[in-house]
This record gives structure tokens, C-alpha cells and sequence, in this order.
């Protein structure tokens, strides 16, 4: 019954969010939904999984972001050589920070979970984005 409400609660949000224009929010819900259904939590592990999960998630996206707006602050012809490389080792001080990240995000869910469920997460995410992707390329094609 669990899987079936699941199931019907993730095809009323696809319906939704691909009828419109995706936006972040949404997008993040499917992705609750999908993890969940992948992961098959229990309500103990879902309640300790989730605050870990989100507060990686959150962390993840302002490195992004700032990653990002500082690639974009000027366009590499107009860019030195001093602040190129300058631009290089922030790029490399993301990345570290990146997997600094993973690899608490690791740490604290083999405190809650199994292996074989942390192992499901990744293998969670690699296909829901291989969902967006998908979706995006259908829509893209028609255009």
C-alpha cells in the first residue's frame, strides 16, 4: 500500500511539474520522491536521513553557486595571467571543498544507514538525473 501511494503521490508531481516549466522547487520534490521510493527507509532512518541529506544538499548548491558567480564575474579574454590563476586554484579549492563534503555526507550516514542503502542513494541520484536529462531532451527535441 506504502509503494502504491508512493507511486500515485510521484506520478501527480510529475504530471505537475512537466506540464509547466520546471523550477527548483519542484524539481526537489521529485527528487524527495524518488529517493524515497528508491531507498525504502524506515521512519527512524528517514527522520535521522533526511536533515543529513537536506543540509548536504543546501551546502552543495552555495558551492555552487559561489563557484559559479565567480567564473561569471568576467570573461576569461579580458582576465590576466595573475587573475586566471587566481581563478584556477579557487576552481581547485572548490572541488576539495566538494568532496569534503561527500565525504562527511559518508560519514554521517553510515552512522544511520546500511551500506547497501548508502549504495542505493547514489545509484538514486545517477538515475534521477538520468530522468531530468531524459525529460529535458524530449522537450528540447520537439522545439
Amino acid at each position: 500500500m506504502k509503494t502504491i501511494s508512493l507511486f500515485i503521490l510521484t506520478l501527480f508531481i510529475s504530471a505537475s511539474v512537466f506540464a509547466q516549466r520546471p523550477d527548483r522547487e519542484k524539481i526537489k520534490a521529485l527528487k524527495i520522491a524518488h529517493i524515497t521510493e528508491q531507498l525504502d527507509l524506515t521512519e527512524t532512518e528517514a527522520q535521522k536521513f533526511w536533515p543529513i541529506y537536506n543540509a548536504n544538499e543546501d551546502a552543495k548548491s552555495k558551492l555552487r553557486e559561489s563557484s559559479m558567480n565567480r567564473r561569471k564575474e568576467q570573461p576569461i579574454e579580458e582576465l590576466t595571467e595573475s587573475e586566471a590563476k587566481s581563478l584556477l586554484l579557487d576552481m581547485e579549492k572548490a572541488e576539495k571543498q566538494k568532496v569534503a563534503l561527500e565525504s562527511k555526507l559518508l560519514n554521517q550516514l553510515f552512522e544511520i544507514l546500511p551500506a547497501k542503502k548508502i549504495i542505493k542513494l547514489y545509484q538514486a541520484e545517477r538515475s534521477f538525473k538520468q530522468k531530468m536529462f531524459e525529460e529535458y531532451k524530449k522537450r528540447h527535441s520537439r522545439e
